[in-house]
């Protein structure tokens, strides 16, 4: 049997620096703000030209420590200034949409930290309030832009895989159980599907699209909040994809696809750069790539930045490799999910940065 991987295609945007330059403002200056931050000025030619807080002072402060020229102590400084191009929405997931509505309101294209909204229907306002306006809008999905994914997608397109089957894909981590963590905290829409399962059914929906079933159990938290659960999502063609996610224990973060013909085995994490193994359709190891550009964890972020400035500059509205309506119904399942372990209360909470 000839194998379709032993010669792989090649990445197609493996050099975010050779993006346009567009400029950034930061929403809620925490820690993945930090990074996002540092990784654009390192591998891309994008700057974040101003970040906004609730306070002057903190704002002040993430400037000074990221190289940012301005710094405002509200949200609705940020946004009005001019020399603006686009958001960064950085706050926790459940002001996603207040602060995304704010600067589509502004004229401003967005990038949505991942999940775009705690639901599906406050994702779908974003999305129309962004398709109103006609400004760019995605969620910040940074493993569909990531070198490797694109190698993967191509296969994809071509049928490498013959027909796709079996989907899997975990993401757990090991977190101290604190009632007052945005991660078990009710009121922040706590819990491991909003927070890592976003991962694992984005990979679902990468490889057999949305699901027409969706099967979830799991347990929770003493707050309340999904603190275990596993997912069973089938497609219209009978496909599965068996998903887990989890907030008590560290678990591999691998994700596969399997066909008739052929599968991929990524690396760990599937979510930032790693690698992939390619096996034929007898099982054979017919190619193991090693991703060699030295962007690792998060400054992966770099690629879906670069991708938002060809978009943007092409004049597009959304994301050709993860449109608003797929991020929509990844919330959607997400929803059921919630619903099915017996979260009770999506929650609506303030707090800024993560």
């Amino acid at each position: 049997m000839t194998s379709a991987f032993t010669s792989l295609p090649e990445p197609r945007y493996p050099d975010p620096s050779d993006a346009p330059a567009l400029r950034w403002g930061v929403i809620a200056p925490g820690g993945i703000a930090a990074d996002f931050t540092d990784a654009l000025h390192k591998h891309t030619r994008q700057r974040v030209v101003a970040a906004g807080s609730r306070t002057a002072e903190r704002a002040a402060a993430f400037a000074a420590a990221h190289g940012v020229d301005r710094s405002y102590g509200s949200y609705e400084q940020l946004v009005s200034d001019a020399d603006v191009d686009v958001v960064y929405v950085a706050s926790p997931h459940t002001q996603h949409t207040e602060h995304a509505l704010l600067a589509i309101a502004a004229g401003k294209h967005v990038l949505i930290e991942k999940p775009m909204a705690v639901t599906a229907a406050d994702a779908q306002l974003i999305a129309d309030a962004a398709r109103a306006a006609g400004v760019f809008a995605m969620e910040a999905m940074w493993t569909r832009y990531l070198p490797q994914t694109d190698i993967v997608r191509q296969l994809l397109d071509d049928g490498a895989f013959g027909d796709v089957r079996v989907v899997t894909a975990d993401f757990g981590g090991s977190a101290r159980f604190d009632p007052a963590s945005r991660l078990f905290d009710p009121a922040l829409a706590g819990g491991a599907l909003l927070d890592l399962g976003v991962y694992v059914v984005s990979w679902a929906s990468f490889a057999l699209g949305s699901p027409a079933s969706v099967i979830a159990t799991g347990s929770l938290a003493p707050t309340g909040v999904d603190e275990q659960v596993a997912l069973i999502l089938s497609s219209a063609t009978g496909a599965q994809a068996l998903l887990s996610t989890g907030l008590r224990a560290g678990t591999p973060s691998l994700a596969t696809i399997s066909g008739s013909t052929g599968r991929v085995e990524t690396d760990s994490p599937f979510w930032s750069a790693s690698g992939v193994r390619f096996y034929d359709g007898d099982g054979r190891l017919a190619a193991h790539w090693v991703d060699p550009y030295g962007r690792p964890h998060r400054e992966g972020m770099s690629y879906e930045a670069a991708a938002l400035a060809r978009y943007v500059t092409e004049g597009l509205t959304d994301s050709p490799l993860q449109p608003l309506d797929e991020a929509i119904a990844t919330l959607a399942t997400l929803d059921e999910a919630r619903r099915q372990v017996g979260v009770a209360d999506l929650g609506v909470g303030s707090s800024e940065g993560r």
